[in-house]
């Protein structure tokens, strides 16, 4: 697929968590906004602040409709989802982005304050390098707050290296070769 379709679509899956309750994975949607203005209302300050490095009141336009540059680049973006039909709530989500070349991403991943402790992050970043790897890219990176020690031991437990970051002290770079 080219950047200039939306998101390149995943399957989607049904994951199993350590609680045993169960949610839907499968890529973003533009009829997802909704759920997804609802899901980022849910995230605590502290949740928001991880995942962009700054305060952030709403959803940035920019995520429904990801791009990646380049005629190589892909955009991998999934949600996981709870609950059936007008239940169905928005829990967590992860994403990719590739470079020019489609040969590195840096990756994010968000679950909800509710759901953390479950083991979503793992099984989120799972299907993510999985994608990464069936869609031959070589390294994922990601760039953590220092203190975000939850995200950190997770990329250390998945086999990302963790260094500072250059040039400043509060962040972490955590890269994986795949």
């Amino acid at each position: 697929m080219s950047h200039d379709d939306l998101n390149d679509r995943a399957p989607p899956q049904t994951l199993t968590l350590r609680d045993g309750r169960s949610v839907v994975v499968r890529s973003i949607q533009p009829e997802d906004k909704a759920m997804l203005d609802d899901a980022f209302d849910r995230l605590c300050k502290e949740a928001r602040y991880s995942r962009f490095f700054t305060v952030v009141r709403s959803v940035p336009a920019d995520i429904l409709q990801p791009r990646a540059p380049g005629p190589h680049g892909h955009v991998v973006a999934l949600v996981a989802l709870s609950g059936d039909g007008p239940e169905e709530t928005m829990v967590g989500g992860a994403r990719y982005i590739t470079d020019v070349t489609g040969e590195t991403c840096e990756f994010a991943v968000t679950v909800a304050d509710d759901w953390c402790g479950r083991g979503m992050a793992r099984q989120l970043m799972g299907c993510l390098i999985d994608i990464a790897r069936d869609r031959h890219v070589r390294r994922m990176e990601g760039t953590v707050l220092s203190t975000n020690t939850g995200m950190r031991a997770l990329a250390t437990r998945l086999g990302f290296r963790d260094a500072p970051y250059p040039g400043d002290y509060s962040l972490r770079s955590v890269v994986l070769d795949l």
